[in-house]
């Protein structure tokens, strides 16, 4: 009676109607500890992948802070030209980030990168592609004064602009906030309505004892994933990343797309062309992919990887650039894999239950 009733539900998510692997259904029933033993490189911190739990409900100062924060949020008051609200950018309708490879800012002016979904955001252990932020808070003041994004002069003129709010200038008082710490205050808020921002996935369902949320061809992506298709040196752990910062061969040195990662924020040679390793959940949302939106879907994505990586030497004129020789060397942990159309399909699968 199992088979018959795995079938159907892979037929519901979208799966392939190939009957379950048993062999497979019996090594990945138990908790995520009890699953077959990934395919990981020496040196690797891995982190067993898993549900992520929602956040708690926020109380008493920080329910005030994720109210405000919610408000702030969709208020476009809080960018120059009272036109573009941090919700511009990132919509809950497109996965928290919008359908392009970089979204539009203050008068039209494109932001450097493509802006990352926002679910689980608080989750992660750096912001920003290149790592420029330490804090969630601090992530989303930057936003404000980007000239290519919100276009504030300055925090405080941010601040000013809001304070007042008709039904927040008493909430904003009993947070004891003034001229000096209001600007702070406003991080703060950000992220507290941003750290409740999570939707529980079908792999977290599985991940937690449902064994039929993943259909016949997610689970063998998830197996994949794991093993042989070398993802899981990156992406583990709840949130799927490893939190580091990796050379794909895609920074475009010398080039008119050119992008230095987080050498822009250390200056260190070794790591031009390094960009923050992104959490998969809810990855299916968020196209386009990678900092500059360059990949449309999730399958040409699967095909960078496959062939492992980019190319880091660009156009012959680019090797006059002096940053060139920096970025001749992509990260060990890429390596190509050979991926037939099953195993794409299988991935792809997995990712969308994520």
């Amino acid at each position: 009676m199992f088979k018959p009733l795995a079938c159907a539900l892979a037929l519901l998510c979208g799966a392939s109607a190939a009957p379950a692997d048993e062999g497979l259904r019996r090594a990945y029933a138990g908790p995520p500890a009890t699953w077959p033993a990934p395919t990981i490189d020496p040196g690797v911190a891995f982190v067993e992948l898993g549900a992520l739990p929602a956040p708690p409900a926020p109380t008493g100062r920080e329910a005030t802070l994720a109210r405000l924060g919610e408000r702030l949020f969709h208020d476009p008051r809080l960018s120059a030209t009272g036109r573009v609200a941090c919700a511009s950018c990132h919509r809950p309708d497109q996965g928290w980030t919008v359908r392009t490879a970089r979204a539009a800012g203050v008068h039209g002016r494109r932001g450097l990168r493509n802006p990352p979904g926002l679910l689980d955001v608080a989750a992660r252990a750096s912001w920003g592609w290149d790592g420029a932020s330490d804090s969630l808070a601090a992530q989303s003041l930057r936003a404000l004064t980007d000239a290519r994004e919100m276009g504030q002069p300055s925090l405080a003129a941010a601040w000013r602009a809001v304070a007042q709010a008709p039904g927040d200038a008493r909430r904003w008082r009993a947070l004891g906030a003034d001229a000096a710490n209001g600007p702070v205050l406003l991080g703060e808020a950000l992220a507290a309505y941003q750290r409740g921002l999570h939707r529980r996935s079908a792999f977290d369902r599985f991940a937690q004892g449902d064994a039929l949320a993943l259909g016949d061809a997610a689970l063998r992506g998830l197996h994949l994933f794991r093993t042989r298709a070398r993802c899981a040196n990156c992406h583990f752990g709840p949130t799927l990343s490893d939190g580091r910062f990796h050379a794909l061969g895609i920074a475009f040195i010398g080039e008119p797309s050119q992008d230095t990662g987080r050498h822009s924020v250390t200056g260190a040679c070794d790591d031009v062309g390094r960009f923050r390793t992104p959490g998969l959940r809810h990855v299916a949302l968020t196209a386009p992919y990678m900092h500059h939106g360059l990949f449309g879907s999730l399958r040409g994505v699967l095909h960078l990887y496959a062939r492992g990586g980019g190319e880091p030497r660009g156009r012959p004129e680019a090797q006059r650039d002096p940053l060139h020789a920096c970025a001749q060397t992509l990260s060990p942990l890429l390596r190509p894999v050979a991926l037939d159309a099953a195993d794409t399909e299988a991935l792809l699968a997995f990712l969308r239950a994520l």
